[in-house]
């Protein structure tokens, strides 16, 4: 059976609170003495994720 994908829609500003909150869990990985190869793996994702231009429609 095959893995169900999940897809997160964010703008710039979500985008780079995201970034900037993965970038401390790792600090706090690597102060601690742990690994960090989940979050880098997670940073990478959302460093080069393409852009999707969507219209929105406010009701």
């Amino acid at each position: 059976m095959r893995e169900k994908k999940n897809h997160l829609y964010v703008d710039s500003q979500e985008r780079s609170i995201i970034l900037l909150s993965l970038v401390e869990l790792k600090n706090q990985l690597i102060q601690q003495g742990r690994y960090t190869d989940c979050v880098d793996e997670l940073v990478f994702k959302v460093v080069n994720v393409p852009v999707k231009r969507m219209k929105i429609e406010y009701v």
